[in-house]
């Protein structure tokens, strides 16, 4: 099973949006192997966004990404990074669909609401800035056989 780094940011904890998120990555059948409620160092920030490092907005998301509560979480399923990015939206709303979470719930690039890693390579560096390997489960959830063929 694939596993997909999702961050619920500041924006989407302060409007009241976090079970929403969770909601639909739950129903689309995606476990939930790691989760927490926190707020972003600049030292996780700085390691998240380093391929931004330099840009003209760099800055202003590293303020942006510390300045309240997150909702970090770990999900496994098949094809997981793939199937997250299209439940999320593109990255910026004007091109997001109606029906993902960025087309409905978002105006702006700055603010549009969640995070996913874009590859599977990039999940695995992205949460282990947030996670450490004894805070991930591994279980088996009762539903996976009628997820799964």
């Amino acid at each position: 099973m694939e596993r997909e780094f999702i961050m619920i940011k500041p924006d989407g904890v302060q409007r009241n949006l976090v079970g929403e998120v969770i909601s639909r990555i739950e129903k689309v059948g995606f476990k939930i192997i790691a989760m927490k409620f926190h707020k972003v160092t600049m030292e996780q920030a700085e390691k998240h966004y380093a391929i931004h490092k330099g840009k003209p907005f760099y800055q202003g998301l590293l303020e942006y990404i510390t300045s309240g509560p997150v909702v970090s979480m770990i999900v496994e399923g098949k094809e997981a990074v793939k199937i997250i990015r299209k439940i999320v939206g593109a990255t910026n709303p004007v091109d997001a669909e109606p029906g993902s979470i960025r087309g409905d719930y978002t105006l702006e690039i700055g603010r549009n609401i969640v995070h996913a890693a874009d590859s599977p390579e990039n999940a695995i560096l992205e949460y282990q800035i947030y996670f450490k390997d004894d805070e991930i489960q591994t279980y088996e959830r009762i539903d996976e056989n009628w997820i799964y063929e």
